[in-house]
């Protein structure tokens, strides 16, 4: 029996088109497709809603809410509502919505109130669904500013650099964020595509990295892959990973010192974000008091090997 190929969970199977396994933001080039509305959790939905997603759907959310009472108050006849508004049919409107507001949020200023059975009920049951609606909302807004959430800064580009006495494929990272991050772990894996009797299959090798892990994150930190003997890249020149559709896939666990959890990072890189022969600038020099800055706009900055030339002159 055929000892089967090893599977991260991208399948091994190439299907022509994709541009990337791993997109620019972390997240898996995947779009799925037959999803019913039951699979669409509201919770999931909003807390990994962008910021301003989230705040125009409670926003929306709000006014439809005070706008569907005040539809139901003048429904019932403005008349039930003591001292609102009634000369025409936008004031009384804008009476029965702001009676809506001030009875969903229960701050109930007074000078419109509900007349007879029927509109004290209906207020009542407006109170109760604005408690519920404010605790779930003031839970999403929790779950949204509780949720550790690294915030790694990743270099443009990889570059095969001088490494000892032969070369290495490197990275550079560094935390955005002031938090501490502690036993940060790097693992970097590359995928290929290659033919076989199958037809075209994508295959998965780990890198071995010159350091796995560092006990802490201050400045930057270079992932260095040394490419010798072992190492897939060993005698791999940019036409072969072009033709291979090199893609680098990476992985950055770390435990979060402010939220005492661990968090995780993605990221990748192609064959054409490469360069090759050069090296990363350095990203971070003391200042007069002797304190140590780091710039991240310089993370990403890199020099011929073995010079002092800026990226500019690399360039050209």
């Amino acid at each position: 029996m055929e000892k089967p190929s090893f599977d991260p969970g991208f399948t091994t199977k190439y299907r022509g088109g994709l541009n990337r396994i791993i997109n620019s933001r972390g997240q898996f080039n995947v779009r799925r497709r037959g999803s019913t509305w039951r699979d669409i959790h509201p919770y999931l939905f909003m807390i990994n809603a962008s910021w301003p997603v989230f705040s125009a759907l409670i926003f929306a959310g709000y006014i439809f809410a005070n706008a569907a009472f005040a539809l139901v108050y003048l429904k019932i006849g403005v008349k039930h509502l003591q001292g609102a508004d009634t000369s025409t049919a936008f004031s009384r409107f804008l009476s029965a919505f702001f009676f809506s507001a001030q009875t969903f949020t229960t701050v109930g200023y007074g000078q419109v109130a509900p007349s007879g059975t029927l509109a004290n009920l209906i207020a009542a049951i407006e109170a109760l669904m604005g408690l519920l609606a404010f605790a779930i909302a003031t839970g999403l807004l929790f779950g949204r500013f509780s949720r550790p959430a690294a915030r790694l800064a990743f270099s443009n580009q990889m570059v095969v650099a001088p490494y000892q006495s032969g070369t290495s494929l490197q990275f550079r990272l560094a935390n955005r964020r002031s938090n501490n991050l502690m036993e940060v772990e790097a693992r970097m894996m590359m995928s290929t595509v290659e033919p076989s009797e199958q037809g075209l299959l994508r295959r998965y090798k780990y890198l071995t990295l010159e350091r796995q892990q560092v006990q802490f994150l201050p400045l930057t930190w270079t992932v260095v892959h040394p490419i010798d003997e072992s190492s897939p890249l060993w005698g791999k020149t940019h036409e072969d990973l072009a033709q291979e559709q090199a893609e680098f896939l990476i992985l950055i666990k770390a435990f979060d010192d402010t939220f005492f959890q661990t968090v995780h990072v993605r990221h990748s890189y192609r064959f054409e974000e490469i360069v090759w022969g050069a090296r990363f600038a350095p990203a971070f020099e003391p200042d007069d008091r002797g304190e140590m800055v780091l710039d991240l706009e310089k993370l990403s900055e890199i020099a011929p090997a073995g010079t002092g030339a800026t990226p500019k002159q690399l360039q050209s």
